[in-house]
């Protein structure tokens, strides 16, 4: 019976000695990206999960310019995806992000929405005055911070609809914001990522702005710095990061109707 007590031991040993390498690697991904990902990034992180069982993701929503200085002040983020370059290019003066790790993951179109029962004909183009073409207010994000809102001012400065619209702007705190006010029908005319657009039934695209009316949308990807110290991201989070740049991601997020970025 002494024996058969010793060889059980043994093996129990062997047995937790193996599973001490997959443990220590078991770890919470915080993930902050911009609210116009929240659909896809959400399905991702799920598939994702089912093939690493022993880490979890946890994501975080919101306008990039909110995220970003939320990083800035310390918020412990692994990775930060955002909607522009500029909130990114904010992170990386501060020295907050992975060295070598910023890579431009997705590309998006600015498109203009409506109440589905509540469409007008609209040409995106200089000659046409969209002020006189409805009534009430128009929203967007908040042009002085989220990106979506400043990608809309510019369409809206190029194509010389700004001034008489400017009045009539209702600044929302992300692009979902937005979106959701045209869904309710709080707004008759809003401005936003085609990719929001397509998640509901409630709104009709009626336009697309030229991609020459704005500056590119790129969603650029990178690991954080959790400390002032760390100068390397931890082997969960970089695997999940590579993650995202592959087909198994990518699929998802070209069906949520994000392109890839032009070179």
């Amino acid at each position: 019976m002494q024996s058969i007590s010793k060889t059980s031991l043994t093996k129990l040993t062997i047995a937790l000695t193996a599973l001490l390498p997959v443990l220590s690697h078991a770890e919470n991904i915080t993930v902050f990206a911009a609210a116009s990902l929240n659909n896809a990034l959400t399905e991702i992180s799920k598939l994702y999960e089912t093939s690493h069982q022993n880490d979890k993701i946890q994501t975080s929503f919101a306008a990039s310019s909110v995220l970003a200085k939320q990083i800035q002040a310390g918020a412990p983020a692994q990775i930060f995806i955002s909607a522009d370059e500029p909130w990114m290019d904010s992170l990386e003066k501060s020295n907050v992000l992975i060295d070598k790790s910023r890579v431009k993951l997705l590309a998006n179109q600015l498109v203009l929405i409506t109440p589905v029962d509540h469409t007008f004909p609209v040409m995106m183009e200089k000659d046409f005055h969209l002020a006189r073409a409805f009534t009430g207010k128009i929203c967007l994000g908040n042009p002085d911070s989220v990106p979506a809102g400043k990608y809309g001012k510019q369409s809206l400065i190029t194509l010389g609809w700004w001034d008489e619209l400017q009045s009539r702007v209702v600044p929302t705190e992300d692009v979902r914001s937005a979106l959701a006010f045209v869904s309710r029908g709080e707004c008759p005319v809003g401005v936003v990522y085609s990719t929001d657009a397509l998640i509901s039934d409630k709104v009709k695209i009626i336009g697309t702005f030229p991609d020459k009316s704005h500056a590119p949308i790129i969603y650029p990807l990178a690991l954080l710095k959790t400390s002032a110290t760390q100068t390397q991201a931890s082997p969960a989070s970089r695997q999940f990061w590579q993650y995202l740049q592959q087909p198994a991601a990518q699929k998802i997020f070209s069906k949520y109707g994000f392109g890839a970025v032009k070179h």
